[in-house]
C-alpha cells in the first residue's frame, strides 16, 4: 500500500459510486489514517477534474503523518533518543508518505466536518483542532468548516465516535447547512 495507491483507490470507488448514485450526494468520510486519504482524494478530484465532493467528514484526524507520528503516545519513549526524527519521521517522507491534510484543506471548497474525542489516546485532539484552525483560516466561507469535539466523559476515545447516538443528527445538521 502507498499513499498514491490509496488515493487512486478512493477515486476509483468515487467513480463507481457516482455512476450508480443518480443525484445522491457523495461525501468522503475518513477515520484516523483514512482522514489523510479522504483529503488527498478530495483535493485531487477538485484540482485534476474540477469536481468538488459534496462534503468531507474527518473523524479523529491529524494534520499530516509526520506530525501524527511525532505525537502518538507510542512514540513518546522513542522521541528522546537521538535519530528519532531521521530514522522514523524522515523515513516516512523518503517512502513518499505525507498524508498532508493540513495542506489539502487549504485548497478545498466543499463542506468540511472535523470530529474528535477529547479522550482520543491515539491521535491527540490538538491535531484535530489545529487542522480545523488551518481550514477555517483558508476557507472563504467559514460556515463550511465545523469542528465538533466529544467530551471525555462519553468515553469515545479514538475508535468509537461512530457509536455516539447523536452523531447522525450532528452530521445531518451540518450537511443541511450547505
Amino acid at each position: 500500500p502507498s499513499e498514491s495507491g490509496f488515493t487512486t483507490d478512493v477515486l476509483a470507488l468515487y467513480d463507481w459510486v457516482k455512476a450508480r448514485s443518480g443525484n445522491s450526494s457523495i461525501l468522503f468520510w475518513g477515520h484516523s489514517l483514512g482522514t489523510g486519504v479522504a483529503t488527498n482524494a478530495a483535493r485531487k478530484l477538485q484540482e485534476e477534474r474540477g469536481v468538488q465532493v459534496d462534503a468531507v467528514v474527518l473523524e479523529s484526524p491529524y494534520t499530516n503523518i509526520r506530525e501524527a507520528a511525532a505525537n502518538i503516545p507510542i512514540t513518546k519513549v522513542y522521541r528522546q533518543f537521538p535519530g528519532f526524527e531521521s530514522l522514523i519521521l524522515d523515513s516516512m517522507a523518503r517512502a513518499g508518505m505525507f498524508f498532508s491534510s493540513d495542506e489539502n484543506v487549504k485548497v478545498l471548497g466543499c463542506p468540511l466536518l472535523i470530529l474528535h474525542a477529547e479522550d482520543d489516546g491515539v491521535l491527540p485532539p490538538e491535531l484535530g483542532r489545529k487542522l480545523y484552525e488551518t481550514a477555517h483560516k483558508a476557507y472563504r466561507d467559514k460556515s463550511k468548516v465545523k469542528f465538533i469535539t466529544f467530551p471525555e466523559k462519553l468515553g469515545l476515545g479514538h475508535d468509537y465516535i461512530s457509536f455516539n447516538p447523536e452523531l447522525p443528527a450532528l452530521v445531518k445538521d451540518f450537511l443541511n447547512q450547505k
